[in-house]
């Protein structure tokens, strides 16, 4: 007890507020020294910014050169020399008539003398730039001097003749000039004196009038010296003129030999271009040969191996018929592969030669491409005009829509040859693979192709055609996926591809047709039984059968509509055989299976108690798909394909009644609903109910609202009455809702008339004075009125 009083005591003596004041007092005061303590911040700021120095601006960077010293010097010097050299032009062609013979003789002398004997002089002193621009004025004024000789001493002469003359005088004399012990360090002279060089021999050859023979060999001997200097010279300015007067001559001459082959009147002239041509692949071939760099080397090869076939073949052109054309320069090319065993070679002409070998193979298949692309693509027009009569041969079931390329007769040759290379020479890790893949493409070519190129016997040709469908296949079976995956898919795409063309092919006779599509049926279908072939073969199977089923119905003159119950024979074997098949065929079957159902849909669209049938059959095969536990989603679909059978018998019968058509929506859509209650109590009853019964309720509702009778508002006032009553007793919200409202709509439209017919015996101030109560009786009872929503809506609350 004395401790209580000297605590209470304590308590009066220090006047310690609540805790409550005491935590609003603390933040009042923090608040007051956080506003202080920014205050502070700001004016230390302010002071430092004004007690720091001026920042004195940057120094101004001095002006960058635009210009080196030696640059304007060079351009200087280079602008000195065309001016210099300008003048001497304006002597030599205007002042040159005022002089007499020896005046003109000793001013060009001592002028050319002195230019190019200064250029000693300022080497000697270390002035080189100015030594390389005095020296080339010289050049020019020898280039002057020749043609002032031509003037005044051979004025007579031919311009052609002097010019190859001058041309190569001034080379020698410049190679010359360019190799004096004082002048070799100038590097203008030589690359000047082979620019020189290159005209003697062209314009020799238009002076000796030589013909284009003559003038092409004088492009490709021009050419040939080039590339000796180009691989001897070492001087990069040397050798940068002589690559370009190699290449740019060589190119001249090659496309002017070219030319010349394929103009060839005879053997003779083509004998001459095949021997232009073989100097221009010898020309390539030194070069590649004694070190022209890798990359120039394997192309220079290339290019050697290219130039070789076209003299050899263009030779053979002339001799053969045009038939053999394409056939003789394949041979030539594969004759390219023997320089592959020659060790002797560098390993880049080598490989040069085998890539010439590849694209004239290459060409030689592009070239065969037409008559493949005919074979394959023209049996579909027989689609416009099947079973119109049996074509003669082969050839002529191909030609009722499509001309024949011409020379044809060779592409099986060409093929087979090209195919006999990639299996026989290519070899390697990375190579083999590939060229097994082309050798099996170039085989089916060739056989696909040769009925129509020999003209057999239509039979036959279809009988070749199914043995190249049946070998593919085979291919594809035994070859190992691990090491030919690329043959084997190569093999796969084949397969379908031929037998597409083979089944067009077919529909010019009715025997045929059937009996093709039969074999195609069973060939695919044995080949299924592989799972690896069965995502490929098995749906092919499925539409041969499906177009089978159309011929038959077809043969035997049924209506569309009833063929479709043959081709519904489609979606029950996908349905059969796709849980059984490989799981990555089931996808590709059942697509299949699918798609012969619409299409026995659509056969039947005509005939509407056969579509209602269809669609039901199509409902029972896909239910029995749903069976599957991975398809079970499908079931929906089912269920869509027999209302949709539902409605189409009862547009059949002319039932014009809407509940016919919406009850066989909403019982099994009750039933689903019902059922996902008890799996899930959870489940709300306007996902499981509404549905279905908005299906049939609103549809009647809008009936009965436009029915004259008493028959249809009464039947769907019991239904709504007797839903009202179900969803109150079960407490269910959508039955209740949807059954309490179709209700009252439908007793409104049944006292409708009456409710008229009041309206228009009271006097027309009744209405508004009959509002008016409601609102005031409303306004009164309002706090009521909300008492009693509040406990509906509670009550609907509790319910599902």
């Amino acid at each position: 007890m004395p401790c209580d009083v000297t605590q209470t005591t304590l308590q009066d003596m220090t006047h310690v507020p609540p805790p409550a004041e005491e935590l609003r007092l603390l933040d009042a005061e923090l608040w007051q020294l956080d506003r202080r303590r920014a205050q502070l911040l700001a004016r230390r700021a302010w002071l430092i910014a004004t007690l720091q120095p001026p920042k004195s601006a940057p120094a101004a960077a001095p002006p960058r050169p635009e210009t080196s010293a030696p640059g304007v010097q060079n351009l200087l010097l280079l602008l000195g020399g065309v001016l210099l050299t300008i003048a001497a032009m304006v002597f030599t062609l205007v002042s040159w008539g005022h002089l007499g013979i020896a005046g003109r003789a000793l001013v060009l002398g001592a002028v050319t003398v002195a230019a190019l004997g200064t250029p000693m002089l300022l080497l000697k002193r270390g002035l080189r730039s100015t030594a390389e621009s005095v020296a080339g004025l010289g050049l020019a004024l020898t280039v002057l001097d020749a043609y002032a000789l031509y003037r005044v001493a051979f004025p007579g002469a031919g311009g052609a003749g002097y010019t190859a003359s001058a041309s190569a005088l001034l080379a020698v004399l410049w190679t010359a000039y360019g190799l004096l012990p004082r002048t070799a360090e100038l590097r203008l002279p030589l690359p000047s004196a082979l620019v020189a060089a290159q005209l003697p021999l062209f314009f020799w050859a238009i002076e000796t009038d030589t013909g284009s023979y003559g003038i092409t060999a004088a492009l490709l001997a021009t050419a040939a010296f080039d590339t000796a200097v180009a691989l001897r010279v070492t001087a990069k300015s040397v050798r940068v003129v002589a690559v370009v007067g190699a290449y740019g001559l060589g190119s001249s001459g090659v496309l002017a030999a070219g030319w010349l082959s394929w103009t060839a009147s005879g053997p003779s002239a083509a004998a001459r271009a095949a021997a232009l041509l073989l100097l221009a692949a010898a020309i390539a071939l030194g070069a590649a040969w004694l070190g022209a760099g890798e990359k120039h080397a394997l192309g220079l090869s290339l290019a050697s191996g290219l130039l070789t076939v076209t003299a050899l073949g263009g030779m053979a052109r002339s001799v053969l018929p045009e038939l053999w054309t394409v056939p003789a320069h394949l041979v030539c090319g594969m004759a390219l592969l023997a320089t592959i065993r020659v060790e002797r070679l560098p390993e880049a002409v080598r490989r040069g030669a085998a890539w010439a070998s590849g694209v004239v193979q290459a060409l030689a298949v592009l070239w065969a491409l037409p008559v493949v692309g005919v074979v394959a693509l023209a049996p579909v027009g027989w689609a416009a005009r099947a079973w119109t009569g049996t074509p003669p041969d082969a050839r002529a079931a191909l030609t009722v829509d499509a001309p024949w390329p011409p020379h044809a007769a060779a592409v099986p040759v060409v093929l087979a040859a090209v195919a006999a290379v990639l299996v026989l020479v290519v070899w390697g890790e990375v190579w083999r693979p590939r060229a097994l893949t082309g050798a099996l493409g170039l085989t089916w070519a060739t056989v696909f192709t040769l009925p129509a190129v020999l003209e057999l016997p239509y039979p036959v040709g279809l009988l070749i055609q199914g043995a190249t469908t049946a070998g593919v296949i085979a291919a594809a079976a035994f070859l190992r996926q691990s090491t030919h995956e690329g043959t084997r898919l190569t093999a796969l795409i084949l397969a379908p591809a031929t037998s597409v063309s083979l089944a067009f092919l077919s529909l010019a006779s009715q025997t045929a047709t059937l009996t093709v599509l039969s074999t195609l049926v069973a060939l695919f279908a044995v080949a299924s039984w592989q799972s690896r072939l069965a995502p490929f073969t098995a749906p092919t199977a499925l539409v041969y059968a499906a177009a089978l089923a159309c011929a038959v119905g077809a043969a035997v003159d049924w209506q569309p509509s009833h063929t479709a119950l043959l081709v519904l024979a489609v979606p029950v074997a996908a349905a059969l055989i796709a849980p059984r098949a490989d799981s990555r065929a089931t996808v590709p079957i059942e697509a299949t299976g699918a798609a012969a159902g619409l299409l026995a849909v659509g056969l039947a669209a005509t005939d509407l108690p056969l579509l209602a049938l269809v669609l039901a059959l199509c409902g029972v095969i896909t239910a029995g798909t749903a069976i599957r536990p991975d398809r079970r989603p499908v079931g929906y679909a089912a269920a869509a394909l027999f209302v949709l059978a539902t409605w189409v018998r009862l547009a059949a019968w002319d039932v014009g009644t809407p509940e016919a058509y919406t009850l066989p929506v909403t019982v099994p859509a009750l039933i689903v609903g019902h059922l996902r209650r008890r799996r899930d109590p959870q489940t709300s009853s306007w996902t499981a109910y509404a549905p279905g019964l908005a299906a049939t309720l609103l549809p009647s509702l809008l009936a009965a609202w436009g029915d004259p009778h008493w028959t249809r508002p009464l039947l769907l006032g019991l239904a709504a009455l007797s839903l009202t009553l179900l969803g109150g007793g079960y407490n269910l919200q959508a039955p209740l809702l949807l059954g309490g409202s179709v209700l009252t709509l439908d007793a409104l439209h049944e006292l409708a008339p009456y409710i008229a017919q009041v309206t228009d015996a009271l006097p027309r101030w009744v209405p508004p004075a009959l509002a008016g109560l409601l609102l005031l009786a409303l306004g009164a009872t309002y706090e009521q009125r909300i008492r009693d929503i509040r406990r509906v809506r509670g009550i609907l609350g509790k319910m599902d």
